[in-house]
């Protein structure tokens, strides 16, 4: 009974230290980014109330998704570093109480945000950046013209099926031309039946013509009969303007979108480490929340760490450390030098072999 009113005392007072952590972190983003970036679009592009408005509120969820970890970093060190100066965790082991018995509640609490923060990545992340993007692009910039885009893909589904695939490796928004067309039709069974190449597709008399490319049709039996054309009627109803709004950035796919994004880009040989980059990130980010509780306990033991201000100090150098490691592994996965997968871990894994010797210490 004596250890549930433990755990729930030591969990309550690191949820609490963690919604500061939130609110600060979240207050340091918007001071030195937000607000510059909205005052910004007052004085260049004179936005109205409303839009700035509804620009810091969509902005709000990605500025968060990144305080996760930092704000776990804190409270551990804040709400142990005052237990230990306090003398509390030298009654709590006088009682017989271990290290990882007292450090559990705080752990637990590192679990359950690195979990919500996943599912807050994948659900209200993507939508409010999207929003936030269209807000600024409509309403803002006030902007109707076309914008070239590298890998666009439209679908068409039906019964939540896919029926017709089309990739174009580039939108020329000049002379409104799709460069690299692949079109693939899918059978019942969900496998391609049809696929049509070409050059290039323009936008004429409201259809796409897609000139100079080969037509193949591919029987049950897998075996395909091909032919060339100079110019074909390229099956898709959207205007360049839809096909272009229809377009979403990285960072407004979720993760299952995201993979089929990629599978689709592999199919045409397209280099997909930057979409490879992002998608392994929506979950390393949000697990930091663990390794930062993992840290940040034996750290807050520590008898230096008898401040506030010690621990957040020290908080900001861990965390300034670990998201330079994550920026080079960024880099090094965008860059095709290390696999997307093993490079966006990196930071990860310093972090978890630092925490468990930490821990390790802190137990002896």
């Amino acid at each position: 009974m004596h250890i549930r009113i433990l755990d729930r005392y030591i969990f309550f007072e690191v949820v609490k230290a963690a919604v500061f952590g939130i609110c600060a972190f979240s207050a340091v983003f918007i001071g030195s980014g937000t607000l510059f970036k909205i005052a910004r679009y007052i004085t260049d592009y004179g936005a109205s109330v409303s839009s700035v408005v509804k620009i810091f509120v969509y902005g709000l969820p990605g500025i968060i998704m990144w305080t996760f970890p930092m704000s776990m970093l804190l409270a551990t060190l804040l709400t142990f570093g005052r237990l230990s100066s306090s003398s509390e965790i030298t009654a709590m082991k006088s009682c017989g109480i271990s290290f990882s018995r007292i450090a559990a509640p705080a752990i637990f609490l590192g679990v359950i945000v690195s979990g919500c923060a996943i599912m807050f990545n994948e659900h209200v992340v993507p939508w409010a950046n999207r929003a936030g993007n269209d807000v600024f692009y409509f309403e803002i910039q006030g902007n109707t013209e076309m914008k070239s885009q590298d890998h666009i893909i439209v679908k068409e589904i039906n019964n939540n099926q896919i029926q017709r695939l089309v990739y174009a490796r580039e939108f020329r928004a000049s002379d409104q031309t799709l460069q690299g067309v692949t079109m693939q039709e899918f059978g019942e069974s969900g496998k391609v039946t049809h696929v049509e190449n070409a050059v290039y597709a323009e936008w004429r008399n409201d259809v796409w013509i897609m000139h100079e490319g080969t037509i193949y049709d591919i029987s049950e039996s897998d075996r395909t009969r091909s032919m060339r054309f100079n110019q074909q009627i390229l099956p898709v109803k959207a205007s360049p303007m839809q096909i272009v709004r229809e377009q979403k950035r990285p960072d407004e796919l979720t993760m299952n979108e995201l993979k089929a994004q990629i599978e689709i880009m592999k199919t045409q040989y397209a280099n997909t480490a930057k979409l490879e980059t992002e998608l392994y990130q929506r979950v390393t980010v949000p697990m930091a929340s663990l390794i930062f509780a993992l840290i940040g306990v034996p750290l807050g033991l520590q008898p230096t760490r008898n401040s506030s201000s010690m621990g957040f100090a020290l908080s900001v150098i861990i965390i300034f450390i670990y998201y330079s490691i994550m920026t080079l592994a960024n880099a090094l996965a965008r860059g095709g030098i290390v696999e997307p997968f093993y490079a966006v871990w990196i930071p990860n894994v310093i972090g978890l072999i630092f925490g468990a010797i930490l821990i390790k210490r802190a137990s002896q």
